[in-house]
């Protein structure tokens, strides 16, 4: 039986940015990074709350339309977000990022949502929404690694085809290291949340399992499309400088 979640009061939530806010104290002594990662739990704080509200009105609407307005405006933010490593090649770099996390991104969304869920809708907010925005934001942690990797092999004097290697190599490490530790060190995002509010653990398992094939394949698929698309644009700026 699912019991009833534990209500995090506003008072207490607070309490979890003390942790935080020494990693601040840390980059204002250390970096010049401070101000961005102030800005950057700011940010996370305001979006999290206006999402919360804004999702009930989502799961409320069952339009398809909503939903694809939705998981489109998820995929050019992600797509702008990523190449926040290599700011000096973003324009170029934008339309490339895009169709990479759409398409890896989309299709392993695709695969889990009608082929694993069995959903009767491709629209099912509530499942389509949370699982995309697992889908695209980890595809577009693997194109920044990716994309600023790729640059500094490219400026090393490294030819494409090794650049593009080592990029996507350097790409898959975080979700590689996740596939070994789940289970072991580390319980994810969805396993924990339904565990906490009393889902069998055997189902919850079963969920991340679909989960982590699809993070895998998102964070592949679109690296992998991405260091494709970008050769074009590589070889244009190589040669307007050569020139």
């Amino acid at each position: 039986m699912v019991e009833s979640e534990q209500i995090i009061e506003f008072g207490r939530l607070f309490v979890a940015f003390l942790p935080p806010l020494a990693v601040v104290l840390i980059l204002f002594k250390w970096t010049t990074e401070g101000p961005e990662s102030i800005y950057a739990l700011a940010r996370m704080l305001g979006q999290l709350l206006v999402i919360g509200y804004f999702l009930s009105f989502i799961f409320e609407s069952n339009s398809s339309l909503v939903v694809l307005s939705v998981l489109l405006v998820m995929v050019v933010a992600s797509s702008w977000i990523a190449l926040r490593t290599v700011k000096t090649e973003r324009k170029s770099f934008l339309q490339s990022a895009f169709i990479a996390i759409l398409v890896g991104g989309g299709v392993s969304l695709l695969v889990s949502t009608q082929f694993v869920l069995l959903l009767d809708s491709y629209y099912e907010a509530r499942y389509v929404i949370p699982l995309a925005g697992m889908a695209f934001a980890n595809a577009m942690n693997s194109i920044s690694i990716c994309a600023e990797r790729f640059r500094a092999e490219i400026q090393r004097g490294i030819g494409y085809t090794e650049a593009r290697t080592i990029a996507f190599r350097s790409a898959l490490i975080p979700i590689t290291n996740s596939l070994f530790a789940v289970g072991l060190v580390s319980f994810p995002g969805m396993m924990t949340g339904q565990i906490l509010v009393g889902v069998d653990p055997l189902i919850a398992a079963r969920y991340q399992i679909m989960v982590m094939c699809m993070l895998f394949s998102s964070s592949g698929l679109s690296s992998a499309c991405f260091l494709l698309l970008i050769r074009r644009v590589s070889l244009v700026q190589e040669r307007s400088t050569d020139a």
